[in-house]
């Protein structure tokens, strides 16, 4: 018989874990409180119900699926020997040995191949559990194991796991059909409190300087000339009003017309791909910088499609582009950069010891983090980011742990770093680099300081920029989320006692 040690679960785990047992299950807990025990304890409930079974638990990344296999080892009886972590990095031939033990911890993609070459069946397995669940959407692989393993299992039972499922209904029952959910389990801050650490949120508002002003202004007239020439189109709104989100929209209206062959619709397209292409130049110039800006540019300049063509052929692009040069030439920086480094340096003084962690949504913008971040004695940054960026599996573990032991005190990543990774000895700090208007995102962010102290959340936010915007977005979708996730349970409680 299996069971835990080194932990006592808490009574909403307990809870939680009778749903767990009976139906296939949809947790929604706030990041930090223990989603990944509900695992632990249905995983030992069903490998001892059903001796001859195994089990599956897959999560994304290869750096959360190894935080999973040390847990499984730290916190049962199950032997490291019984449990294998399977990734993309296995040889196809050495998997089908691994998938011999009791416990396969893996990412879904390589469980997926696995399947369609007959390397692998579910069969045997008594439970299936999905960390980080609000990926299951679409065509992302959690679905089609979700799918195999209801329809091959001897014993079929679904664990789903996630603080942020997302803010709609439709999405929410996107997820629950996908992975085949009959209840779902969310406990809220309030209703857990004590079990939680106390997070200090703070809003700095930092404004471009007179030259990036100067340089917004010209992207801002390129984007406005060529507004109203969606008139020519038929569409009607305000061109004040129009937001990336309509530009998006539009332009999929316009792709389902191509098989009429009309020229309108050709030319909507294009138009459509120019300011697109515009506002992502501003979004870039608004909140992250300019050598990130500097390096869409270069790769404007490579793209042959017309779209490309007629925006290098516009005056006020010309001249945003040698602006561009001439201030970064003059170490022009963003205006977050330093509020970002004065922040670190006023944490250090309370705290030379302290640790923390940066978001930023670009890979460029990061490098400009890092090696502006470096000219400090003070500061030793280093960056985590996904394999198709640059850094391979093995190396995502090893600045993980270099930064646990105090090696590295910023560590500054893209989404890699927001989804379930445990930091040991971790982060008394959390900044944004950037606001992401996902409520999801923002979730996962905030969860990673505060998890077993106290913790402080830091957002720098370009004034009278979309920031702001999405900074409420998100906001507003989390609010509907757990309004939302609280009646679907009520729903499902009632119909189960009916």
């Amino acid at each position: 018989m299996y069971s835990i040690k080194n932990f006592t679960p808490r009574d909403y785990q307990k809870e939680i874990f009778e749903t767990t047992k009976d139906k296939s299950t949809l947790i929604c807990l706030p990041t930090g409180t223990g989603k990944t025990i509900n695992i632990i304890l249905l995983a030992l409930h069903r490998l001892n119900t059903f001796p001859n079974s195994k089990i599956a638990l897959v999560s994304p990344t290869k750096p959360l699926n190894a935080q999973h296999v040390k847990t499984f080892s730290e916190q049962t009886t199950i032997t490291e020997n019984e449990i294998a972590l399977v990734t993309g990095v296995t040889k196809a031939e050495s998997r089908k040995d691994l998938y011999k033990k009791r416990v396969i911890i893996a990412t879904p993609q390589t469980l997926k191949e696995d399947i369609s070459n007959g390397r692998f069946s579910f069969k045997e397995f008594s439970l299936l559990a999905i960390d980080e669940a609000h990926r299951a959407i679409g065509n992302y692989a959690y679905g089609f194991l979700a799918e195999d393993y209801v329809n091959n299992s001897d014993y079929p039972l679904i664990l789903a796991l996630t603080a942020s499922p997302g803010g709609t209904r439709m999405k929410i029952e996107e997820i629950k059909s996908n992975l085949h959910i009959d209840t779902v389990e969310i406990r809220t801050e309030d209703e857990i409190k004590e079990h939680m650490q106390e997070k200090e949120t703070i809003w700095l508002e930092v404004e471009l300087s007179p030259e990036l002003k100067n340089l917004q202004s010209l992207i801002k007239s390129a984007f406005k000339s060529r507004i109203e020439d969606l008139k020519k189109i038929g569409f009607t709104k305000p061109s004040s009003l129009i937001t990336k989100k309509d530009l998006i929209i539009l332009q999929q209206q316009l792709r389902k017309n191509l098989s009429q062959k009309n020229p309108t619709t050709f030319y909507g397209i294009s138009l459509t791909a120019l300011l697109i292409k515009i506002d992502y130049a501003l979004e870039l110039l608004e909140t992250q910088g300019l050598v990130p800006l500097r390096e869409f540019w270069n790769k404007l300049q490579q793209e042959e499609t017309k779209a490309a063509k007629s925006i290098m052929k516009m005056e006020e692009i010309q001249s945003a582009i040698s602006t561009t040069s001439s201030l970064i030439g003059k170490n022009v920086k963003h205006p977050k950069l330093y509020m970002l480094r004065g922040v670190i340096k006023n944490e250090l003084i309370k705290n030379p010891s302290a640790k923390f962690i940066v978001f930023a949504n670009y890979r460029n913008t990061i490098n400009d983090i890092v090696d502006f971040l470096s000219k400090d004695e003070q500061i030793k940054p280093i960056k985590l980011i996904g394999q198709k960026s640059g850094l391979t599996q093995k190396e995502q573990i090893s600045t993980i742990r270099e930064f646990e032991e105090g090696v590295y005190n910023v560590m500054i990543g893209t989404s890699i770093l927001e989804e379930g990774l445990d930091v040991k000895n971790g982060a008394e700090l959390a900044i944004f680099y950037d606001i992401v208007p996902s409520e999801i995102r923002a979730i996962q962010r905030k969860g990673r300081v505060g998890r077993t102290q106290t913790g402080k959340i830091i957002f720098l936010v370009t004034n009278n920029t979309r920031e702001q915007g999405y900074r409420w977005s998100a906001h507003n979708k989390e609010k509907v989320m757990k309004k939302t996730l609280q009646l679907m349970q009520k729903e499902t409680q009632s119909t189960l006692l009916t």
